[in-house]
């Protein structure tokens, strides 16, 4: 008679799937509260047994003391990737946000489809265009393709928080500032360049009525520069893409 240790394969299916629970929390498009819990459930449990046969063999049946240590790092690990991932939309927000309240626009809130909360109108624009180019550009797959090179560099059990992993993580999430300033600043520098004429021509004549002209202008002037530099975004964004998979793969290989 055949026996199947239950036990140990479910020990094994769950060492798989905590990693992408907290993968899917955090990664962009997957992670989004558009698409229902149930679905994101399905998807990992679709994805845990789809890597159950190349690396089940791989994970170690754990006692059950160091259980919770094993769920918690690799859920961290996890959502570091998926942080890391994310990372160039947070940055499209906050660019989104800044500009709004630039070209004068921190008044006009919409519902985000992404977060579901009130949202500045550029920074949903900001949010929509991305999420056409990260689908246009099949970014979801090489998510999925690293998640693969994950379970096989650094095997499920085997991870570890380390202080390089940590520090790395951080600085990530620091980058998502500095790219939000390049990605608004052809579009920040025109309006600000403006305020500057404007005030210069205020202190020339101080009867124009630049309270009425200084938003309609830095408007009007924002939105040229926005349209002259769409042209460049698919180039721009597919290196961020880029960028942010390979930080995400390198943050696995700091944590095996």
């Amino acid at each position: 008679m055949i026996e199947i240790p239950i036990i140990a394969i479910i020990t094994k299916l769950l060492t798989i799937g905590v990693r992408l629970s907290g993968l899917m929390l955090f990664a962009p498009f997957f992670g989004s509260v558009v698409i229902p819990v149930r679905v994101k459930a399905i998807l990992v449990f679709a994805l845990t047994l789809m890597l159950y046969p190349a690396v089940g063999q791989t994970v170690d049946s754990h006692v059950i003391a160091n259980w919770p240590m094993v769920v918690i790092t690799e859920f961290l690990v996890g959502a570091g990737m998926g942080i890391a991932t994310n990372v160039v939309f947070e940055a499209v927000q906050l660019s989104g946000q800044v500009l709004g309240i630039q070209m004068g626009y921190s008044l006009v809130n919409i519902l985000d489809p992404q977060t579901q909360v009130d949202t500045t109108v550029m920074a949903t624009f900001y949010q929509c265009i991305v999420m056409l180019l990260f689908l246009r550009m099949d970014v979801h797959l090489w998510i999925l393709r690293a998640i693969g090179n994950s379970y096989r560099d650094v095997p499920p059990g085997t991870a570890h928080l380390s202080s390089l992993f940590t520090l790395s993580v951080i600085s990530t999430v620091g980058e998502a500032f500095s790219l939000g300033v390049q990605i608004a600043a052809p579009v920040l520098s025109a309006t600000l360049a403006a305020d500057i004429i404007l005030g210069l021509l205020g202190k020339a004549s101080p009867q124009m009525p630049l309270m009425l002209l200084g938003p309609a202008v830095k408007s009007v002037l924002g939105i040229m520069v926005l349209i002259v530099t769409l042209k460049y975004w698919p180039d721009l964004f597919r290196r961020l893409f880029m960028d942010s998979m390979a930080n995400g793969e390198r943050l696995f290989h700091l944590a095996g």
